[in-house]
């Protein structure tokens, strides 16, 4: 996967597009993830001790991964990998190809 959690991407794709925020989780096995402050959904809650009425909560509900952009400087950016002279592997901006923080 090209992101990770706690990146800062950037929605490029569907109805919240050109919304930014961080990574809250992510799920490979469906090529999913969810992004703080983008795609609210409302769910239905059941009463419990701290919430007697129960009601309606609204949170993040996933976007899939195409559709987001990581950003890098201020902008978004494709990712590329580049292997090292000791073997390991980096993850590299398209743009700048300079070096991606995890």
């Amino acid at each position: 996967m090209h992101v990770k959690q706690g990146m800062l991407v950037k929605v490029i794709s569907g109805n919240h597009k050109g919304q930014e925020g961080k990574i809250l989780n992510v799920f490979p096995g469906q090529s999913r993830v969810i992004i703080e402050g983008v795609n609210f959904r409302k769910r239905a809650s059941r009463p419990t001790q701290e919430n007697p009425s129960g009601g309606f909560v609204e949170r993040e509900a996933p976007i899939h991964i195409s559709n987001v952009m990581i950003i890098n400087n201020g902008k978004p950016t494709r990712i590329g990998y580049k292997v090292l002279e000791d073997g390991s592997k980096i993850r590299v901006s398209k743009k700048t190809n300079e070096e991606i923080e995890s």
